[in-house]
């Protein structure tokens, strides 16, 4: 077995042994194809008030400008899908599965840090980043090129073993590697499943999203009033949306993860989401996802729903 080979196969046993359901690796080079599709999606506003999303635009594109002379992109699975849905009781407020337990981005991030400490003491001296949604990184697009998946209708990563309910995260390292082949074809067929159970219509067309119509942008990233447009459209999320997942066929084959940093709070079944003080918000979520929404959000993101349900 060659070098890359070898190196590759090591790479792909670490991963299994810290937890990651798959792990797939591509050849860092610029993502020609993507970059007209990105230019489109901003110019056409869908990124709504996520500025950011403007920002940085080459680093999106090309590895290389986050990490010198970056040969490989090690993309990687992590499953949240939960053991049981959070009962909604009486008020019925739904939150994301993936918000459900410890925000994923200190759960992982630990992870990959270990991750690439074995690799530097296994194979020697490598230069690379962790990331895990937390920079200017096109993962789903990586995680297709390293044969993790294909890119379904709602945008998502689907996997053909366990459907799109998992995290993605990202090695890019200066090492040339084994690369794996990329998932050519598209497994969603005809089916518009999640198109059609979207209540804001925010899926365009196939694998084209207006992320400022999104249940989950308006509830999490929207700093501002919800506007009026979305009145009776919610459904009664007040954190994130999994409508478009919990439709699709595919997540027939997700099974219950084995993180337990990610079973939710005892607390959390039985909250008062109405009645919820800030204190009790803190004390709760003190790790949680739902800090990103702040108390403020989440109060105007139930009162919203409240007031305009249909």
């Amino acid at each position: 077995m060659d070098t890359r080979k070898k190196n590759s196969q090591f790479i792909k046993e670490t991963a299994q042994m810290l937890g990651f359901d798959f792990c797939g690796i591509a050849k860092s080079a610029f993502l020609e194809e993507e970059a007209p599709k990105l230019e489109s999606w901003l110019d056409n506003n869908y990124q709504g008030k996520m500025a950011y999303m403007a920002n940085h635009f080459d680093k999106r594109l090309d590895p290389g400008k986050l990490v010198d002379n970056a040969q490989s992109v090690i993309s990687l699975i992590y499953n949240y899908y939960p053991p049981k849905k959070l009962p909604e009781g009486k008020q019925n407020i739904k939150i994301a599965k993936y918000a459900y337990g410890k925000d994923y981005h200190f759960v992982i991030k630990d992870k990959l840090k270990r991750f690439l400490q074995i690799l530097q003491e296994e194979i020697g001296e490598i230069n690379g980043r962790a990331f895990v949604d937390s920079a200017p990184v096109m993962e789903r697009q990586w995680a297709q090129k390293a044969g993790l998946g294909w890119t379904g209708k709602n945008s998502l990563l689907l996997n053909q073993h366990m459907g799109s309910f998992f995290f993605l995260a990202e090695l890019i390292i200066d090492l040339p590697l084994h690369y794996d082949a990329p998932i050519a074809k598209d497994y969603c067929g005809n089916c518009t499943r999640c198109l059609d159970a979207c209540p804001t219509d925010a899926i365009l067309q196939a694998n084209l999203v207006d992320a400022s119509k999104c249940i989950s942008y308006l509830t999490i990233e929207l700093k501002e009033e919800i506007p009026e447009e979305f009145k009776g459209k919610m459904e009664n999320w007040a954190f994130g949306c999994d409508i478009c997942q919990d439709v699709c066929p595919w997540n027939r084959f997700s099974r219950p993860h084995q993180e337990p940093e990610f079973l939710p709070p005892t607390e959390l079944e039985s909250l008062d989401w109405e009645e919820m003080t800030k204190e009790t918000f803190d004390r709760v979520f003190k790790k949680s996802a739902l800090k990103r929404s702040k108390w403020e959000g989440l109060r105007r993101n139930i009162k919203f729903i409240r007031v305009n349900q249909s």
